[in-house]
């Protein structure tokens, strides 16, 4: 990664203007006023911005959903009811009529225009159009049925972010089966640990993959799983390095190519299938045990993405949507569905470094990315670097940087408006795996202020729970993310869970009839949220909850620290925090650094967040969606095993905290 010297952010840090305001002609004619003016003609009510939209649409949930269904034109019979049982969490069902195939709404558009755009680590490209993705999706379908495929079948992939893995996802779910997928770089027991519990009719995957200027095969992991997966019928090959020799191909398997040879494009017989039909499988990250199999349904998952995509992100046809994420992790399953705004998907698979930090905006620059999203950590890399995006890049087309994964820290705001774009819609966003979208996220109606996520997500109750359970006011501190009514992409169920306990205890069994979320979050003065971390894992010294994105805001100002990672250790009857740094490369942790890092927390948080030791380590474990894992770090320190190994992109970091002396002292 090219280093360059970073002078201060242009405009940055004012807590009493936001850094972003949309201009008055940019919220004319956004989808989202329109949708406003629908619900205004339609209901008979004034709404003269974002909060009073967003009041609609929890007080008048089962309307909301309904004209989010009908604005944006989704494929299918809604049915009469729109709401069942809606004072039941877990319980309330959404059109329970409804009769719907999610596949057809991602396909409805087949011209010549480009659905996919595709770029590699070796800088190969390919372009699919909208009639040619449609044409090989119904050759797909056809292999796939003809190989045992129907409805409620499962279709696992072991794949890159690349054209073929959207293919088959479309394939799988236009017949009303079941599409799973995780990135090509699990090992053998995170695939079986997640496929295994599936129980898969056919097997994808790819032969290779790069990453980081290197070639990987896959082939001996392919091997290895296969016989774990019961009920297996066929293997599916995709090439993609294809440096591997015919002969070396699985036992049972056969190549992409030659499964789908013998059928010619024809009109798909999409299976409409009633609104809560399991679409897709997504896994926990499995970091605190075997991964829980979580199922989300066809209606719910294509409603709340058209409404994430059309109103909140502004995403319209012929936009250019750009996601850097893997197969493994919800955001892909996300990026996809932007196929039914009639959106190009920008697809890139390899390292955001490979060979520097520009790869990922050259390729934005290249073909007029519309929408760059990415992760937390990947912009924070960026400002610890000094890259000055900005200055080499037109980014012109870009209106939207969608941030998420974890926590955005309020000098990664400044650094994106002082040296990627200064007038572009920032949205910081975050909801997760458990409903396949997000709680809380942007808007281009409403202002940009610095460290805080714009607001709640339309239709989804938000709220801010003290531990009793009572609402914490804007502005009065953070407390638990909640969600007080339902909505449609909560899951259908937990795979293997019979009865539900599982579910009801993952999200019910805090407060009864309210989800909780399990992320510690404020409620800003601005209508704003801001996300200090996971609720277990927080820090609690002294018996005071603290949020570790609190910490990790101030150590990482520093230049002498690339990354952090703080935990709470049982200690002499209480909790002591222990932060670990990752040092910029020629830097020492001495003891001037060590006091001047907790004055630092000391001033910017409080006493309460300054650490009890700061040690240096070289790496952080992170799972393989690059989110930093505060609780494995904490099993090691205590001489606890990590439940899942597998579930870390770099296993091998645990090993820097075993026994550290420090930490008997």
């Amino acid at each position: 990664m090219t280093a360059q010297t970073l002078s201060s952010a242009p405009g940055a840090a004012s807590v009493t203007q936001p850094l972003w305001k949309p201009s008055a002609a940019l919220v004319e004619g956004s989808v989202i006023n329109s949708f406003r003016a629908h619900i205004e003609n339609t209901h008979q009510c004034t709404l003269p911005d974002y909060q009073a939209l967003w009041q609609w649409s929890v007080d008048h949930t089962d309307l909301f959903w309904s004209d989010v269904w009908d604005f944006c034109g989704v494929i299918g019979d809604k049915g009469d009811i729109l709401l069942d049982n809606p004072d039941r969490m877990p319980g309330a069902a959404f059109f329970p009529q409804a009769r719907l195939n999610f596949a057809e709404n991602l396909l409805r558009r087949r011209d010549d225009a480009p659905a996919i755009i595709f770029r590699d680590e070796q800088k190969r490209e390919r372009i699919l159009s909208f009639a040619a993705l449609y044409d090989l999706v119904s050759r797909w379908a056809q292999a796939l049925k003809e190989a045992g495929v129907g409805e409620g079948d499962r279709v696992a992939a072991c794949m890159p972010n690349m054209p073929e893995t959207i293919i088959a996802m479309l394939a799988t779910t236009s017949l009303g089966a079941i599409w799973s997928s995780a990135s090509p770089d699990f090992g053998v027991q995170g695939l079986v640990d997640r496929f295994g519990q599936i129980e898969p009719t056919v097997f994808i995957a790819v032969d290779g993959y790069y990453y980081n200027g290197k070639t990987l095969s896959c082939l001996d992991k392919i091997r290895d799983v296969q016989p774990q997966l019961k009920n297996l019928r066929k293997t599916v090959i995709v090439g993609f390095t294809n440096e591997n020799p015919a002969d070396a191909m699985p036992a049972q398997s056969v190549t992409a190519d030659d499964f789908i040879a013998p059928y010619a494009a024809q009109e798909i017989a999409f299976n409409r299938v009633p609104f809560n039909q399991p679409l897709l499988i997504m896994f926990s990250s499995g970091t605190t045990g075997i991964p829980k199999c979580i199922v989300h349904g066809h209606g719910g998952t294509l409603l709340q993405h058209l409404k994430e995509h059309r109103l909140q992100c502004d995403i319209r046809r012929n936009d250019r949507v750009f996601y850097f994420t893997t197969c493994g992790w919800m955001m892909w399953n996300w990026l996809a569905s932007a196929l039914a705004s009639e959106a190009t998907l920008l697809l890139y698979d390899g390292s955001p470094f490979y060979p520097d930090g520009h790869i990922l905006w050259d390729y934005t620059a290249t073909h007029g990315c519309t929408l760059f999203g990415t992760a937390a950590k990947y912009i924070d890399a960026l400002k610890a670097h000094k890259m000055k995006i900005g200055q080499h890049h037109d980014l012109s087309t870009v209106r939207t940087i969608a941030s998420t994964g974890s926590p955005l820290v309020h000098e990664s705001f400044d650094y994106v408006y002082g040296h990627i774009k200064q007038d572009v819609h920032l949205a910081s966003i975050s909801g997760g795996t458990d409903i396949v979208s997000c709680f809380v996220l942007g808007n281009v109606m409403s202002p940009v202020w610095r460290g805080e996520i714009q607001g709640a997500g339309l239709g989804m109750a938000i709220a801010v729970f003290d531990e009793q359970g009572a609402p914490v006011p804007p502005g009065a501190g953070a407390g638990e993310l909640v969600c007080t009514k339902p909505f449609p992409c909560m899951p259908v169920m937990f795979w293997n869970d019979e009865g539900g306990r599982k579910y009801h205890d993952a999200y019910f069994g805090r407060f009864d009839n309210i989800w909780c979320h399990g992320d510690w979050i404020e409620r800003t003065v601005h209508g704003g949220f801001i996300i200090h971390g996971r609720s277990d894992a927080t820090l609690n010294p002294g018996g005071v909850r603290i949020g570790t994105a609190e910490i990790y805001r101030q150590v990482e100002q520093f230049d002498d620290v690339l990354e952090s990672i703080a935990v709470g250790q049982s200690w002499d009857n209480d909790v002591r925090v222990i932060l670990f740094v990752v040092l910029a490369q020629g830097r020492t942790l001495t003891d001037d650094l060590k006091d001047r890092i907790k004055k630092a927390i000391r001033a910017g948080a409080s006493p309460r967040h300054v650490p009890a030791r700061i040690i240096a380590v070289a790496d952080i474990p992170r799972t393989k969606s690059n989110k930093i894992t505060e609780i494995a770090v904490r099993d090691v320190i205590h001489g606890r095993p990590v439940k899942n190994v597998e579930a870390l992109a770099n296993p091998q970091a645990l090993a820097l905290y075993e026994n550290l002396p420090e930490l008997q002292e």
